[in-house]
């Protein structure tokens, strides 16, 4: 039998398989592969490198819309110049100084003001506390960036929306002969006869020709600025020169205002300061549950949850009117003499460092009238479970378990 006739033994099966299986290096060297098994390998390294990317991108930007959105309530309910760091770091200097053994609480009315504003923002926003103390530097300055676009986003759609309405409440309650333009400031402010009244000083009077040529001529005599509260701030623009406090923030432009930025444009229209408010949360929130099927505007107010008027909401707007009124086309600081930060800080002070218990009761009647003007007779929020406790439905079915627990111990 010749050689190439005789079976192949196990030991040639063997060396071939080996001799088909490539050679294994030393730790230096690389095993041979495939360029279509290295391309099918990288081409989904850099899928799923892609799909971690759309992950992270889709997470990033819906942290962005978050912030972005809850930061529209900053400025209308916390602070309208103020930046968040400043309050923060308030807060923390606060606390760290009560920490010390010989603690003695001395802070001036601006540091005051402050912590109170820290106060409103985290009612305001109730997870922003938690969360800083659990980002770093890095991720919290790029949360306060985004809350401070959309604080300063909601400030300048709130001015522009208050520009027309403004005037057309102007024009519809003085009936002034030269009527405001909805898209045009330069006739406003001291130089149109109206807004000029609205915008004077309440110590001086308007219809008076040289006090209105003073104002006009910014003579130094009839400065207009920040220490004196003008006249639109007050019930019928009218006030009592020996109590300068009656009618003051109770007049139906701010009524208008407020409820044109908090509830709605529409219900400014019923901003009648003899009347009652309608329950403008309730009537909202039926609206959207009875029309599902039509798209209903959300209002500012259920949005961000208020039920009540805040001090610095009604601070807000003053600073709103004022600058509707005037013949200023951009948001700024100050205007001439006029210093809206220092007119903010003022306002709000007025309600929340009242010199006495007696002052503080004033203050709490004008915020309950503010509340009842714009919110309604409701007072659902106030119903707590003590207070329905000591209500009738509740001692009745106490009643009823007590002769139930009675009649079957008697058995």
């Amino acid at each position: 039998m010749s050689a190439r006739s005789q079976p192949a033994t196990e030991t040639d099966r063997s060396d071939e398989i080996r001799s088909s299986v490539p050679s294994i290096p030393d730790l230096s060297g690389a095993i041979p592969t495939s360029s279509e098994a290295r391309s099918k390998r990288r081409i989904a390294s850099l899928e799923g490198e892609l799909e971690m990317l759309r992950q992270e991108r889709g997470t990033k930007q819906r942290k962005t819309t978050f912030y972005v959105a809850q930061g529209r309530a900053v400025r209308r309910l916390t602070v309208l110049y103020t930046s968040l760091d400043d309050l923060i770091a308030e807060n923390d200097r606060r606390y760290e100084e009560s920490l010390l053994d010989d603690f003695e609480e001395n802070n001036t009315p601006e540091q005051d003001r402050l912590q109170r504003g820290y106060i409103a923002l985290v009612r305001a926003l109730p997870w922003l506390h938690e969360k800083i103390t659990e980002l770093d530097i890095d991720e919290t300055e790029d949360m306060l960036k985004k809350l401070k676009k959309g604080a300063d986003a909601a400030r300048g759609d709130d001015t522009s929306t208050l520009k027309d309405l403004v005037a057309s409440w102007v024009n519809q309650d003085f009936c002034p002969t030269r009527l405001l333009k909805s898209d045009n400031k330069q006739s406003r402010g001291f130089a149109h006869s109206v807004c000029g009244k609205l915008l004077c000083p309440s110590e001086w009077d308007w219809s008076n020709d040289r006090v209105k040529a003073g104002i006009r001529d910014r003579t130094s005599d009839y400065i207009v600025s920040e220490n004196s509260w003008p006249l639109f701030l007050y019930e019928n623009y009218t006030i009592n020169p020996d109590n300068l406090e009656e009618g003051l923030f109770k007049s139906k432009i701010l009524l208008q205002a407020f409820k044109a930025t908090f509830t709605s444009p529409s219900s400014s229209r019923e901003a009648d300061a003899d009347g009652e408010g309608a329950d403008i949360l309730e009537n909202n929130r039926r609206a959207r549950r009875h029309l599902n099927q039509v798209k209903v505007k959300t209002c500012v107010a259920s949005i961000i949850s208020m039920k009540k008027v805040t001090p610095r909401s009604i601070a807000y707007i003053v600073c709103q009117v004022r600058f509707a009124l005037s013949s200023v086309s951009s948001w700024r600081t100050v205007d001439g003499d006029f210093d809206y930060e220092a007119f903010w800080n003022n306002t709000v002070d007025f309600f929340e460092m009242s010199p006495g218990p007696v002052a503080e009761r004033r203050v709490t009647t004008l915020l309950e009238w503010w509340t009842r003007k714009i919110f309604g007779s409701n007072h659902r929020q106030d119903l707590t479970p003590e207070v329905v406790s000591k209500m009738s439905v509740t001692a009745l079915a106490d009643q009823r378990k007590a002769l139930e627990d009675a009649a079957f111990d008697s058995e």
